[in-house]
């Protein structure tokens, strides 16, 4: 499981560091792709192919699905950590998170997000306003 917050930098040639603690969790090669909320998700081989499965359910007569597993298949690459434990990001899945420089790697149960570090607080500061609403919200939901 992944959890906890690191922040790294990108470098010149888009390679960022992997935190240790996730390194020895992902499988390789894992996966990159467009994430929710304007960040990237990565995902080790296992959780990846539970995921495809579940999306090749869907049914491909619904809009919204086939505008998901377009948006989410067509951003993905295969990923693997350099001797240094850093990962290589493509130009296209920077672009799309805005990852210049500052990076914060989150673990989040069975993946990991990969955010600029201004989207990130940004999201922080908006999500802690209405923290409490959202725990209802997860309450009603049987958590």
């Amino acid at each position: 499981m992944f959890m906890g917050e690191y922040q790294h930098s990108l470098d010149d040639k888009g390679r960022l560091i992997m935190p240790a603690k996730f390194r020895e969790l992902l499988d390789e090669p894992f996966v990159v792709t467009r994430g929710l909320d304007n960040c990237l998700f990565v995902y080790p081989q296992q959780e990846w192919c539970i995921l495809e499965e579940k999306l090749k359910s869907l049914p491909m007569t619904s809009k919204d699905a086939r505008a998901f597993v377009r948006f989410f298949f067509s951003g993905a690459t295969e990923c693997e950590l350099d001797k240094s434990g850093r990962i290589s990001l493509p130009q296209n899945l920077r672009e799309y998170a805005a990852l210049e420089k500052d990076v914060v790697i989150s673990g989040v149960l069975n993946r990991i997000e990969l955010w600029s570090k201004d989207r990130w607080d940004h999201y922080l500061a908006e999500t802690a306003d209405s923290y409490e609403e959202i725990a209802e919200t997860m309450e009603k939901l049987g958590i």
